[in-house]
């Protein structure tokens, strides 16, 4: 018989709750300094030699014998017959999530604007695309066919004229799926590169990759410390921790749903972090039962058990009120509230990157297909930041046309502030354009 999973138990009504939560939660992500140097060197090499560069890494790294840029440049059509050969159910799924989305994201477009002064004077705010992203997607034997839905469409939504796509190939493994799906969601271009190169190569150019504006997808730490080095040439959408999962339950929903959905999340990888929270003590007693049971059905049991062990918590709350709290003061990325009445508890909910509504609705569906973006702020982060969208990647100019009596008007105020402030030709410029009375 396999014994019981040593899953953490917390009590918040307890006085060292706080220190016990804070142990629990803490992740460093930082590389370490071997991992930093290896990337930077990577990306100098890339600066300065670019293709050959890139093309030396990729034989190194990937196991791929190419000869140049050439070989690792998928064409469209390439894309197309991938979209071919996967299944009739895997097309409908994609083009189905997709669709849905694509909808989703529609509604976050956000539009130019201005409006006139009494005086004539415009203000207003021009919003524009970004002319170019680039979209990591983790490549080989994973198979995330949805990231590459929930990074690209945004952008196309946005109205950003080139998606260029970069997914490794080690030893020759193509996955279909993720082509079909960069088909479906409309990338315009495909280099099979990955790891820190592939991110230089999207930052800084080469000849054969173009420099984009924007990074964004997940990869692995020689990623994530990349796209972190090169910030600030390009943006990024975050350096992104593990995967994690919040359960509010208030002891009503089946044990063994909420059970899976922690698993849901832990095996993803050990590191993954999956709590629940419930005033229900012996909810929290029945879960742990369904934990026991259910473990030995999955397929990556062992990566489940070590995460839940690791870096799951069951937590006995005094009340929904308290659970709360406790929501909040963890800031998820994945907040399921399995309760009878959710829209009770949504206004209080402060953190969260996504909010999972009522006992039907499994943080699962969010990752693939509800519509709603899955690229979500994780370790907390939810306290200011929000999922990947539309808006991530669109620029917003501040528009500012003067009249002749706007310019006078304001020229006035300029110029106190600006003399205030000992700048003189600030001062001047604003007042060459007061019109005296």
């Amino acid at each position: 018989m396999t014994a019981p999973t040593a899953i953490r138990r917390l009590d918040a009504t307890a006085p060292d709750f706080a220190r016990h939560l804070d142990h629990l939660l803490s992740w460093e992500s930082v590389s370490d300094d071997a991992v930093n140097g290896r990337v930077l060197d990577i990306i100098q090499a890339v600066r300065e030699r670019g293709d050959a560069a890139v093309v030396e890494f990729t034989q190194r790294f990937d196991g791929l014998q190419v000869a140049s840029m050439a070989e690792l440049i998928l064409p469209r059509a390439r894309l197309e017959q991938a979209l071919e050969r996967i299944t009739a159910q895997q097309r409908e799924a994609l083009e189905t999530a997709a669709a849905r989305v694509r909808d989703y994201h529609e509604k976050q477009k956000q539009g130019s604007w201005s409006y006139t002064e009494a005086d004539g004077t415009v203000l207003g705010q021009q919003v524009t695309p970004l002319d170019r992203a680039g979209l990591y997607v983790p490549g080989g034997k994973a198979s995330y066919p949805s990231s590459v839905l929930m990074n690209a469409i945004p952008a196309k939504v946005a109205g950003v004229p080139e998606v260029v796509m970069v997914v490794p190939t080690p030893r020759g493994e193509v996955n279909e799926l993720v082509l079909a799906a960069a088909c479906i969601a409309g990338v315009d271009r495909v280099f099979t590169i990955g790891g820190a190169q592939a991110v230089a190569a999207l930052a800084y150019g080469t000849e054969s990759v173009p420099r984009v504006d924007k990074i964004v997808g997940p990869g692995n730490i020689y990623v994530a410390t990349a796209k972190r080095h090169v910030f600030g040439q390009v943006g990024i959408d975050m350096i992104a921790g593990p995967s994690e999962i919040l359960v509010v339950c208030d002891g009503g929903t089946d044990p063994d749903w909420i059970a899976m959905d922690l698993f849901s999340q832990a095996e993803h990888d050990e590191d993954a972090q999956a709590i629940l929270v419930s005033p229900d003590q012996a909810f929290l007693d029945r879960v742990a039962q369904s934990i026991d049971k259910l473990l030995p059905t999955m397929e990556r049991a062992e990566i489940i058990r070590t995460s839940l062990i690791n870096r799951g918590a069951l937590v006995k709350v005094a009340d929904m009120a308290q659970a709360i709290e406790v929501a909040n003061r963890i800031a998820p990325e994945h907040l399921e509230l399995s309760v009878e009445d959710p829209q009770q508890w949504l206004p209080q909910i402060r953190h969260a990157g996504a909010i999972f509504m009522g006992r039907h609705t499994s943080e699962a569906l969010g990752d693939y297909c509800a519509g709603p973006n899955h690229v979500l702020p994780t370790s907390g982060t939810a306290r200011f930041s929000s999922p990947l969208g539309v808006y991530d990647f669109q620029k917003r100019s501040s528009i500012i046309f003067c009249s002749e009596h706007g310019a006078s008007t304001l020229g006035r105020t300029a110029s106190v502030l600006a003399r205030g402030e000992s700048l003189t030709a600030h001062a001047r410029s604003a007042e060459y354009r007061i019109k005296e009375a």
